[in-house]
């Protein structure tokens, strides 16, 4: 006992394990209890969202195609409203059958039949005439109203393939664009379509025209220029070509492919499409004014052809020797709130691309000349006849 009282008692320095502990335990707690809280709340966001998607689905859609209407006049309501053709009401099928006296009206009633025409396309016999009725009559809607074309009116030419929805709204732009009534709209089709006929028909604000490419898919849809049984892949060597004798094995493109009949269309139609509007068609034969190339996937603001005449004007002392303009390009992204003070039309020499919008030819003759000399080497190479060109 003496030993222990004569001994001083130092206390062990303070190392807060046991607080660090405790705080680490209260941490994981509040960590634990707020992602389950979150989690909970997660879960029942995705079921009302889920809920409220499947309750207001169609209202959304309704609401999205009344804001469409709402942004258009009543009178261009028509071009946008589709009428379609998969059954139609046979007057002659409409039959009233009375059973019983109708004075005595014991046991009668009036049983009503109605009849329906299944809707059956053309088959590609008919499509085939069509297209050359079509052709052959060069018939220009709307003339008796709105004259004959002079020979400095814009035309506008349209490529249309199949995309109806995008049509219709190229037809209402144009239709609320100035002056449009002095234009000639010409729309070149590549496919045969009966709905897509009735829209373009329906055009009542200006001289409309339709020609018909009749070397297309559609019309030849197992042979060149369509997809021929022995065409070689897109994607295959040309050594495997040469050896498998596929069509055009010696002439893959610069970039070691072969030809695909969807995209070598697009282009034999353009081609063919120039040389029928410089060329072929009666109403163009004295023309000496504008000629604007659009697609059917393309919108036009109100002041295009405003803004064509003058973008026409001012090459004649900026460009003298420019012959194409171009109304725009495709932008990949685009900010309008920081570029809208630089908007403007410009005039000068570019590369003419894929990339370019409305491409408009000015100088008639020398676009005439490179028509006619391409279509002279594709007539030398048997273009639609020969199966195997790359082209």
């Amino acid at each position: 006992m003496s030993k222990m009282r004569g001994r001083v008692l130092i206390p062990l320095p303070n190392t807060g394990a046991m607080g660090r502990k405790r705080n680490n335990f209260y941490m994981r707690s509040i960590f634990i209890l707020a992602l389950c809280i979150f989690g909970l709340l997660q879960y029942h966001n995705f079921n009302y969202l889920d809920s409220r998607d499947a309750m207001l689905s169609e209202s959304i859609t309704n609401d999205s195609v009344d804001a469409i209407m709402s942004m258009v006049p009543a009178t261009l309501h028509k071009y946008l409203t589709p009428h379609t053709r998969n059954h139609s009401i046979s007057a002659a099928g409409l039959q009233l059958n009375s059973s019983g006296s109708s004075l005595g009206g014991s046991g009668s009633g009036a049983a009503t039949t109605i009849s329906f025409e299944v809707y059956r396309p053309p088959n590609n016999t008919e499509i085939k005439r069509q297209i050359v009725r079509y052709n052959e009559m060069q018939l220009v809607l709307n003339e008796e109203t709105f004259g004959p074309l002079q020979n400095d009116s814009v035309i506008i030419v349209v490529q249309v393939h199949t995309r109806i929805n995008y049509l219709r709204h190229l037809i209402v732009s144009l239709a609320q664009a100035r002056d449009i009534s002095k234009s000639l709209l010409i729309f070149s089709h590549d496919f045969y379509d009966d709905d897509i006929n009735d829209l373009v028909q329906q055009i009542d604000f200006c001289k409309v025209l339709q020609i018909f490419y009749p070397y297309s898919i559609q019309t030849h849809p197992h042979e060149f220029p369509g997809v021929d049984p022995n065409d070689c892949p897109r994607n295959i060597k040309k050594e495997q070509a040469l050896i498998s004798n596929c069509n055009n094995a010696l002439y893959p493109d610069l970039y070691g492919h072969y030809r695909e009949a969807k995209f070598t269309q697009t282009k034999h139609h353009w081609w063919w499409k120039a040389n029928r509007v410089f060329n072929e068609l009666e109403v163009t034969r004295f023309h000496t004014g504008l000629v604007l190339f659009l697609e059917e996937d393309h919108y036009v603001a109100e002041d295009f052809l405003y803004l064509l005449a003058m973008m026409q004007q001012r090459t004649k002392d900026l460009c003298p020797q420019c012959n194409i303009l171009s109304l725009g390009t495709y932008l990949k992204t685009f900010n309008y709130y920081t570029y809208h003070s630089k908007l403007r039309a410009r005039v000068r020499v570019a590369k003419l691309d894929r990339r370019s919008i409305g491409q408009d030819y000015r100088k008639v003759v020398n676009v005439k000349y490179i028509v006619n000399r391409l279509c002279k080497i594709y007539a030398n190479c048997k273009l639609l006849n020969n199966k195997n060109n790359s082209y």
